[in-house]
C-alpha cells in the first residue's frame, strides 16, 4: 500500500490566509445587507448571509459551546468551503465570531470542508478537517482530498493556524471520496474515522490511530455498508453510549450517499443514518441492528456530534437542514442554509437510539398559552394562533379516544391556503409530515414510524417547534424526528388543531413563544 501518513504535517500554503479571511467577511458583509428574512431562522443556527451546509468542529471548550459550519460567503449557492463559526455560554444566547477558515493552501484551494475538533490531553484544542481540490477545477471533476491539522491560537478560538497535510490520499485504494475526519480517544490512544469511497465503488469508514494526535497510522476498514449502491458514507460519526443495563454499546453515523428509495426509506437523495453494535479498539465495527434514519424528515443530512466532556458528558448533534434542490426558494433571499436544534442523543429501554432537544431550549420559552384538553368532530377545525412566527407546541394525543383518519396540527397556514401538516395518520400507524399545499420549494410527504408498543399507548406525544422557514417534529420524547423547511406564504401564519374523517381527542395543548437566539 501506498505510505500516505507523512510523520509530520506537511504545509504548502499558496495564499495569505488572514488576507483571505478578510476578503470572505467583506463578502458576508456584502450580502447581509440583501438579506429577506420572511423564512430566515429567528432561534436555529444560520450563517447571517451565504450558503451554509455541515455543522463542524463542535465542542465544548473554556466555559463556551462553539459551533463551526461549511460556508460560502460569496453567495447563497454552494462554492469554495470557509468555516464560519457561533459561540455561546449557555446554548441560548449565541453571538457571531471571525470566519475560521478559508482556501490558503495547496491542499485545500477548492475548500475547507468538513472536519471535527479534540481537544488534547494538553488541554488544548486541535481542528481536524479535509482539504479539497479538483484536478479538473474547469469541469469540477476527480475530486482530489486529504485530511490536515489545525490548531487554535487561544481559548476563544477566534482564530486557528493550520498545521499541513497528515494523512494524504493513497489513489490506488481510493476512488475519489475521501473526507470528513472524525476523531476521538478511547483508553490510551487517539482514533480517527473518515468517509472513503473505495477503489472498487464502496462507502466505508477508515480507521488510523495516533499517540500524538500528529502521527497517524493506518489500522483498517472500521465498516463497509452493505449496501453495493451506496458508494461513499459521507460526515461519519463514532461513539459510545449507555444502554438502560449499564452496557456500552457504539453507534455508528454517516451520510450514505447511492442508496436507493424503497417504500418509507430512503427518500431522500442521501440518507443520514446509524447503526447499533460493538467495538473494540483493534477491530472493526459489528452493528447489531439494520440502518435507521436519524431524522424521517425531507430536509436533515450531514449530522455530527460531540460529547459535551468536562460540561456535563452529554453527546450532543447537530444536523444541516438540506434544502435537497436547486434553486431552493430562500436562495433569493441572500442567504440558504440552517442548522437544526442541538439534541441529546441516548439510548431508551427499547434500545434505540433518542435524540431529543436539549434541556436548554426550554429556557427560549417566553410566554405559555395552555389550551388545556380539546375535543374536535370529525372534519373539524380550531385555530390555535392568529399567527405564529417562533413558537413550540408541545400536544398529546389521546389515541383511544382519536377516531379520526388523521388529525393534527397545520403550521404556517395562510389564507391563500397554503400549510404545512403535521399528522398522526390512523391507516398507515405513523406520524406524518405533508407539504403538499405549500406554494413555495418541494411538496411531498414524509413519515416517522411508531413501533406496537407506541400505538397500543394511551398517547402519542408531539414536540413541534415552529420557526420562520422550518418545523422539526419530536415524537414522543425523540424516538422518532422529522425535520423540514415550510417556505410559509405572505400574510399572518396561522396554526390550526385539525381532524379529518373523524373526531380528535387532545388530552393537552401548550403553545411557547419562543424569543430569538441572538443571531438575526
Amino acid at each position: 500500500m501506498t505510505d500516505f501518513t507523512p510523520k509530520t504535517p506537511q504545509l504548502h500554503p499558496i495564499l495569505d490566509h488572514n488576507a483571505e479571511l478578510a476578503k470572505a467577511e467583506a463578502g458576508i458583509a456584502a450580502l447581509e445587507p440583501k438579506r429577506n428574512d420572511r423564512w430566515y431562522p429567528k432561534y436555529h443556527i444560520a450563517s447571517n448571509a451565504g450558503w451554509i451546509n455541515d455543522p463542524n468542529g463542535l465542542c465544548y471548550y473554556k466555559g463556551r459551546w462553539h459551533v463551526f459550519y461549511q460556508l460560502h460567503p460569496y453567495s447563497s449557492h454552494w462554492g469554495p468551503m470557509h468555516w464560519g463559526h457561533v459561540s455561546s455560554a449557555d446554548m441560548i444566547h449565541w453571538k457571531r465570531e471571525p470566519i475560521m477558515f478559508a482556501p490558503s493552501l495547496e491542499e485545500d484551494k477548492h475548500g475547507v470542508f468538513s472536519g471535527s475538533a479534540a481537544i488534547g490531553d494538553d488541554g488544548k484544542l486541535r481542528f481536524y478537517y479535509t482539504g479539497h481540490r479538483w484536478r479538473n477545477p474547469a469541469n469540477r471533476t476527480d475530486d482530489w482530498q486529504v485530511q490536515l491539522l489545525a490548531t487554535a491560537d487561544n481559548d476563544e478560538l477566534t482564530s486557528a493556524t493550520k498545521q499541513g497535510i497528515i494523512i494524504d490520499c493513497p489513489t490506488d485504494r481510493v476512488w475519489h471520496h475521501f473526507r470528513d475526519p472524525k476523531v476521538w480517544k478511547t483508553g490510551e490512544t487517539w482514533y480517527m474515522t473518515f468517509g472513503v469511497s473505495s477503489a472498487e465503488k464502496r462507502g466505508q469508514m477508515w480507521l488510523f490511530t495516533s499517540e500524538d494526535m500528529v502521527s497517524w497510522k493506518y489500522e483498517r476498514v472500521l465498516f463497509e455498508h452493505p449496501d453495493p449502491n451506496v458508494f461513499m458514507l459521507e460526515c461519519p460519526d463514532f461513539f459510545p453510549l449507555k444502554d438502560k443495563n449499564g452496557d456500552e454499546k457504539w453507534v455508528i453515523g454517516f451520510s450514505a450517499m447511492g442508496s436507493k428509495p424503497n417504500g418509507f426509506t430512503n427518500r431522500n437523495e442521501s440518507n443520514a443514518g446509524y447503526m447499533i453494535g460493538t467495538w473494540e479498539p483493534g477491530g472493526e465495527f459489528k452493528p447489531e441492528t439494520e440502518f435507521r434514519p436519524w431524522d424521517c424528515g425531507h430536509n436533515y443530512y450531514a449530522p455530527q456530534s460531540f460529547n459535551a466532556g468536562g460540561a456535563d458528558g452529554r453527546q450532543i448533534v447537530y444536523g444541516w437542514m438540506a434544502p435537497f434542490m436547486d434553486p431552493a426558494p430562500m436562495m433569493d433571499d441572500g442567504w440558504c442554509g440552517q442548522l437544526t436544534l442541538p439534541r441529546e442523543i441516548t439510548l431508551g429501554n427499547d434500545g434505540d437510539v433518542v435524540t431529543a432537544p436539549v434541556a436548554e431550549m426550554e429556557e427560549l420559552r417566553e410566554d405559555t398559552f395552555d389550551h388545556g384538553s380539546i375535543t374536535l368532530d370529525g372534519d373539524c377545525e380550531k385555530i390555535i394562533s392568529d399567527d405564529a412566527e417562533a413558537v413550540e407546541i408541545e400536544l398529546s394525543i389521546d389515541l383511544k379516544r382519536t377516531t379520526a383518519e388523521r388529525a393534527g396540527l397545520k403550521v404556517h397556514a395562510t389564507d391563500d391556503g397554503s400549510y404545512l401538516y403535521v399528522a398522526y395518520d390512523d391507516q398507515l400507524g405513523r406520524v406524518v409530515v405533508d407539504r403538499q399545499t405549500l406554494k413555495f420549494g418541494d411538496r411531498g410527504y414524509r413519515t416517522a414510524p411508531l413501533t406496537e408498543a407506541e400505538l397500543a399507548a394511551d398517547t402519542l406525544d408531539l414536540r413541534v417547534f415552529v420557526d420562520r422557514g422550518s418545523v422539526e417534529v419530536y415524537v414522543n420524547g425523540g424516538h422518532q424526528v422529522l425535520s423540514e423547511y415550510s417556505f410559509a406564504s405572505n400574510g399572518p401564519r396561522a396554526i390550526k388543531l385539525s381532524a379529518e374523517s373523524g373526531s380528535l381527542a387532545v388530552s393537552s395543548l401548550k403553545l411557547h413563544h419562543l424569543k430569538s437566539i441572538g443571531l438575526e
